[in-house]
């Protein structure tokens, strides 16, 4: 019998600065609940689903997502890229295929939107 389990547990996203990128991704993603950061380097955002852990230990300009590791879901393609354009956050494509499109946080990191 296998012991792993089919799932992902977390994703891992290395920053710079903690503090900032922490502010920044729960402002995009509407998180108002005051997250702490553990340890000095560490941050867990929670989510449905999947969380993200901001990483500043883990953070150099080579271990960047040059490619998305992962999407955040969105019902309405239209209104998360005009959203994400409203926050002035960097957009790397247009909407394609009427489907994603991809962004990139202050750090570099390139994160996919998705209708689902």
């Amino acid at each position: 019998m296998n012991p792993l389990l089919q799932q992902i547990g977390t994703v891992f996203i290395p920053v710079k600065d903690i503090e900032k990128a922490r502010d920044w991704y729960c402002d995009l993603l509407g998180i108002s609940d005051p997250i702490e950061v553990l340890f000095g380097h560490i941050c867990t955002l929670p989510l449905e689903g999947v969380n993200l852990v901001l990483d500043s230990k883990i953070y150099s300009p080579d271990s960047i997502y040059q490619v998305p590791a992962f999407h955040l879901n969105t019902h309405d393609i239209e209104e998360a890229y005009q959203y994400c354009k409203s926050k002035e956050v960097e957009l790397v494509t247009e909407i394609m295929h009427g489907h994603w499109f991809t962004v990139k946080d202050p750090n570099g990191n390139h994160i996919m939107i998705c209708k689902c």
